[in-house]
């Protein structure tokens, strides 16, 4: 299965990159390579993750973040890559956005 990574999904990697580089050198990068990780395992398991906000939803495996997705035509569409920690209300909001 092919992965295709929205903008906005691309702009949510690359804050989640900055809020851990500002906690420690180096740490941005280390999440942004553990995100990867993540979203390179949807081409084998895309479809098989449950659905919450009518959007397939992979946990990451290091960080408390979640990969929000959908399939279509053999292709895994990355959504949105937001942090579990926020309210439930705030992630429904940022993806009904999207």
């Amino acid at each position: 299965m092919r992965i295709q990574i929205t903008e906005e999904a691309e702009s949510d990697l690359t804050d989640g990159f900055w809020f851990y580089e500002s906690q420690a050198p180096d740490l941005g990068a280390y999440f942004r390579s553990c995100l990867i990780s993540d979203i390179d395992s949807l081409a084998f398991y895309a479809g098989t993750h449950e659905t919450v906000f009518n959007f397939h939803r992979a946990l990451s495996k290091r960080f408390p973040y979640a990969i929000y997705y959908e399939v279509k035509n053999q292709t895994a569409i990355v959504i949105a890559v937001l942090d579990c920690r926020r309210r439930p209300s705030w992630i429904r909001k940022h993806l009904d956005g999207r």
